[in-house]
């Protein structure tokens, strides 16, 4: 059943595109003619998810595989949210429009440890049981419709860590890569369903998929480990790895503005740097660079297809791609004149030298963020970052002699073996890179610093440390104190109590499905962590005490919870546990003779993520955390020798990285063409979905048609080149419009029927265009030229009304020559207006019953329409309606007509 969502996505809401499900590149296959019908959805709002680079690579190779169709879903804002619920209408997918509950499975990305209130949200909206047990309980045959209820599944960076916290609320979990993955689970799904069967034995088939953990055939023991409960599914689940393909990047350009609002190609996956914090680079192993000649060839081609003035080469490391310099470079010549910038995530500032500056350089110089992580070389060597102050002055002093005046630095606090010597040398090591990147006639250099609290991660060498919310406290005051000294730098500190919260989710057991639940139940959502992060924290703690959890709780906020202990005489003779790993005990100054000192016992302990088979050895874990005590460095394997961590074999692969090409020579600057060789006057209209586009989202769609187009646009001049595009006027949200009009400024001439046709070609079919004319090279812009604007506005009256009431009350307005109507000015001054001096048409169309009780009318009016402020609007129209009928009345619609120009 297709949800009616006519009156749910309305211009009331904010912003209403993010639901249209319309944006180009999307797939709209037939429903009936497919076997299985998939929906992504992303638990977060759509700026985020449609922008997620995973999300559109697993979405465009599903809907690439023959039977198979993938629709989308995100959390919708609570406007909607609000609406769902008051309306009874379940969460749709925004493609199909259809109730999620029509679909075969539904697939959630868990990349946080706190993501998943946000996931029993769209759960709930859906109608959807949130426990496997509860959806079980249904009717489980799987026939040639569907289950009773979608299998729910979940994949991400925290789904394949550590599922346990979640176990309750999914199916299965889909660990690692999924573009191998996915394909396989749904010829999976398709075969059962041909064959009808039942829940419990489809769930059995994917569980011998490698990469598919079910854990409802997995028991829990009193430590806290997993088991499997029936000798027919694996002991351990493996991860899975998968080479990545550029091409499948390229795709769902959005209206509205996204948080990543630009074309992102993955050059490099996974990392062997080996930092002890750093679950992703662990849980991604091996590295395996993409062949240059992909990744350029995807840039060149995903530019031309979408539209975008910018693109983003993603890496965990990108500096470690070796063919990056050679890449951008042959991007930048190749684009050279169509205003493209590249920005980059987070790099090695020792890998940062010239070549890599002139890639990022150009008209838009975007920003530039390194991540020392540490203020002190003992520090970075305890966390094997592997970067020297050598090699970070070198990284930093060439951007600044670049031409970066300002610089984004990640720093972390509370890390194992730290003192305050350490946690103040962040200032320290600030200020002594400003007083090296000084100079005549240059700006002091400036950071933006971003200072976050450590929390320690499954899979990772520093897993059994622990932290303390205390400390955490303590050491960002230290540091507010120094930073109070230093000029030219804004310094942000992470929120004790979110790191605390995910520290105690992400390493936990089974026992905390219940917290997760209760804490949705009492409000807790990712978007109250920045709108109101005390209803947040106390949903979070109210849910941990009522769990009988609180004191694990404490444990986290005072450094106690360490997931390893050694025996002493005296503990053993109390039958206690000494605390090994805390703020107060800087791990290098243990000796290994102490008896306090981790032994191979202590971190053999179970864990509740030991049954997940990342390809790192555990053992090889517990030698890296000695080799942390000693602050021992490990070389990063993918351009030294073998650390042997235990990943590169069949399973997993082995490491692929790619000789860098030789780097193209600098074919200069994009130079904006200001040549105006013809200017062109083009009649648009506005229709259906296009009617919930914002005006700025708009004129982002014109760039990139015209990019799209290949039309050969002047640019404005300026440090921000922008495309000599211009719309007369914005439309109201929600109205739509027959006359619009925009002018555009041409390098060379293009015939006029020519530019209509590539126009049309790459707009959107509810934006029609009517009519394209060449102007004079030196007459005045459309903007400049309004005089007035025709409108059909449908109004209904909130009380018992007649057709020749209307037309009376119409008659009326015509008659008097004074409405007087109090408008607050810009400055916040008020003025008194004479809205009939702006009223030069009125005419009655048609009027209809459109309630029981009441008429609807559509009224014709023609109304001032300067840009002095000489405006009639439709309101207006309403006051001088409800002046003369003493009647209240309702705008249903705003169409306009067409807008007149000055002669």
């Amino acid at each position: 059943m297709v949800v009616a969502v006519e009156r749910l996505i309305t211009s009331d809401i904010s912003k209403p595109a993010r639901y249209l499900g319309n944006e180009l590149l999307a797939v709209h296959k037939p429903w009936d003619t497919t076997a299985i019908h998939w929906v992504l959805t992303y638990p977060e709002v759509y700026e985020v998810g449609a922008s997620n680079l995973g999300h559109i690579i697993l979405y465009n190779i599903l809907n690439a595989q023959p039977r198979q169709l993938c629709d989308r879903a995100y959390l919708p804002a609570q406007d909607l949210a609000a609406k769902l619920r008051e309306t009874n209408t379940p969460l749709f997918a925004v493609e199909s429009k259809r109730s999620l509950t029509e679909f075969d499975i539904l697939g959630f990305s868990l990349s946080y440890e706190l993501g998943a209130t946000n996931i029993l949200e769209m759960l709930d909206l859906a109608g959807i049981p949130l426990t496997w047990r509860e959806r079980q309980g249904s009717r489980g045959e799987f026939s040639d419709t569907q289950l009773s209820y979608p299998l729910i599944f979940a994949g991400g960076q925290t789904a394949t860590s550590n599922p346990e916290p979640y176990a309750d609320f999914f199916d299965f979990f889909a660990l690692g890569d999924g573009e191998e993955l996915l394909p396989e689970i749904g010829l999976v799904l398709e075969e059962g369903k041909q064959a009808g069967l039942s829940r419990e034995h489809l769930l059995l088939d994917l569980a011998q998929i490698p990469g598919v953990y079910v854990p409802q055939f997995y028991n829990m023991a009193e430590d806290g480990s997993v088991h499997p409960r029936r000798p027919d599914i694996p002991k351990r689940i493996l991860r899975r790895v998968a080479t990545p393909i550029p091409a499948y990047s390229i795709g769902l350009v959005p209206y509205v503005e996204t948080v990543h609002d630009r074309l992102t190609i993955e050059i490099r996956r996974g990392c062997t740097r080996g930092c002890r914090f750093c679950q992703p680079g662990m849980l991604t192993r091996p590295a395996r660079d993409v062949e240059p000649d992909q990744v350029v060839e995807a840039i060149e081609q995903g530019m031309r297809a979408t539209g975008y003035n910018e693109f983003s080469l993603l890496s965990l490391s990108c500096s470690d791609y070796l063919s990056l310099p050679a890449v951008g470079m042959e991007i930048k010549n190749r684009l050279k004149n169509e205003n493209i910038s590249l920005t980059l995530p987070s790099q090695r500032v020792d890998r940062f030298d010239e070549n890599i500056a002139n890639i990022l350089g150009g008209t838009r110089q975007g920003g530039l963020t390194f991540a020392p992580e540490a203020g002190s070389q003992r520090m970075r060597d305890i966390v094997n970052k592997g970067l020297t102050n050598e090699e970070l002055l070198r990284g930093v002093k060439t951007a600044w002699e670049q031409g970066w005046d300002k610089i984004k630095l990640y720093f972390m606090i509370g890390l194992p073996g730290e003192t305050d010597v350490d946690v103040l040398g962040i200032a320290e090591t600030v200020s002594w890179l400003q007083r090296e990147c000084r100079g005549k006639g240059r700006k002091p250099l400036n950071f933006n610093l971003t200072i976050s609290n450590f929390t320690p991660k499954p899979h990772t060498p520093f897993q059994w440390h622990s932290v303390s919310t205390a400390e955490f406290k303590r050491k960002q005051n230290l540091l507010r104190q120094e930073f109070r000294r230093i000029k030219g730098v804004k310094v942000n500190f992470t929120d004790v109590r979110i790191s605390a919260m995910e520290d105690f989710v992400g390493r936990g057991d089974r026992n905390l499905g219940k917290v997760v639940r209760r804490a949705w139940e009492l409000g807790a959502g990712m978007d109250s962590w920045y709108d109101n992060l005390d209803q947040a924290f106390s949903a979070w703690g109210s849910a941990i005490a009522q769990a009988g959890l609180d004191w694990k709780y404490r444990q986290v906020e005072n450094g106690e919870w360490n997931l390893f202990h050694a025996e002493t005489p005296k503990s053993r003779e109390n039958g206690e546990n000494t605390q090994l790993l805390t703020p107060n005990s800087p791990l290098p100054l243990i000796p290994r003779g102490d008896p306090t000192f981790p032994t191979p016992h202590s971190l053999d302990i179970p864990l509740p993520w030991d049954h997940i088979d990342t390809g790192i050895d555990k053992k090889w874990l517990q030698e890296d955390l000695l080799r942390a005590l000693e602050a021992a460095i490990v070389p990063d394997c993918s351009f030294e020798g073998c650390s042997h961590c235990g990943v590169c074999g069949t399973d997993f692969g082995h490491n692929i990285v790619i000789e860098s090409p030789a780097i193209p020579k600098f074919a200069g600057e994009f130079i904006p063409n200001k040549t105006k060789a013809q200017r062109l006057r083009v009649w648009f209209g506005k229709q259906g979905n296009m009617a919930l586009i914002s005006h700025l989202d708009l004129i982002r769609l014109f760039d990139r048609v015209v990019r799209r187009a290949g039309l050969p646009i002047t640019f404005s001049g300026g440090f921000h080149p922008m495309p000599r595009i211009s719309l007369a006027t914005a439309l109201a949200l929600g109205a739509t419009s027959s006359g619009e009009i925009a002018d555009f400024e041409l390098t060379v001439p293009v015939e006029v029927d020519t530019f209509r046709e590539q126009l049309a070609r790459e707009m959107p079919t509810d934006i029609p265009i009517y009519n394209v004319e060449q102007i004079d090279l030196k007459a005045s812009a459309a903007t400049q030229l309004l005089e007035s604007a025709e409108y059909l506005i449908t109004v209904a009256a909130l009380a018992e009304t007649t057709p020749i009431q209307w037309q009376d009350w119409i008659d009326t307005i015509k008659a008097k020559e004074e409405f007087w109507y109090e408008q607050i000015t810009k400055s916040g001054k008020s003025q008194l207006i004479n809205l009939r001096d702006r009223l030069f048409e009125l005419k009655l169309v048609e009027t209809h019953n459109s309630r029981a009780e009441s008429i609807s009318s559509v009224i014709r009016y023609l109304g001032s329409y300067r840009q002095d402020g000489l405006l009639l609007r439709p309101e207006q129209i309403l006051f001088m309606l409800e002046t003369v009928a003493n009647v209240e009345f309702q705008l249903l619609h705003i169409h306009r007509n067409r807008l007149i120009l000055e002669v």
